[in-house]
């Protein structure tokens, strides 16, 4: 059953991309985006984290984003390193996470992502984010969870397609509701 705005965020415990463990329970008392990607070497979710880790000063130090990639650690560590993300990057091989979660696969999202978000695609490549070793489902479908800062979920948006991730601007406005954008 999907999540919504009103539950509680669930549980979650994974390896980070630096090898060390994770658990989303030390950021009580913060909100937070957990934000669920497809395979480590996919172009529109390699664009994401580009524009989360350049943009991540548009927030204050009280908010942070928890990314986590349908990948095995390794894999991640091979395509996502070079992000030096401000935050941490989570791999969850068995897809515990993603079951959890509710999080979607979708043969049908994957082709109307190809269709509709071509030139994203196209872009993520030419910064290098070329799917070369896909290991991870290629059906899985991102989703974003805004979480407050007594761990309640405030908006839980399931992509449509495998580049459909929840508005920056969407993302502002929660983080200004919380009192939490940058000056």
């Amino acid at each position: 059953m999907k999540l919504q705005a009103g539950d509680p965020a669930l549980p979650l415990r994974l390896t980070a991309i630096n090898g060390e463990d994770f658990d989303i329970a030390s950021l009580n008392g913060r909100p937070y985006m957990l934000s669920f990607f497809r395979f480590a070497s996919c172009p529109f979710c390699n664009m994401r984290i580009h524009e989360l880790v350049k943009r991540f000063s548009e927030f204050s130090n009280d908010f942070t984003v928890v990314a986590v990639f349908d990948s095995p650690l390794d894999n991640l560590q091979e395509h996502a390193a070079d992000h030096h993300a401000p935050f941490p990057i989570l791999a969850d091989e068995t897809g515990q996470c993603y079951e959890r979660y509710s999080i979607e696969r979708s043969i049908l999202g994957v082709i109307k992502g190809m269709l509709t978000r071509l030139p994203t695609a196209i872009r993520g490549m030419c910064k290098g984010y070329v799917p070369t070793t896909i290991k991870g489902n290629m059906t899985t479908m991102p989703a974003n969870f805004l979480v407050d800062h007594e761990g309640i979920i405030r908006v839980a948006h399931y992509g449509k397609d495998e580049g459909d991730h929840l508005p920056f601007d969407d993302l502002l406005a929660f983080c200004a509701s919380q009192g939490e954008t940058a000056h």
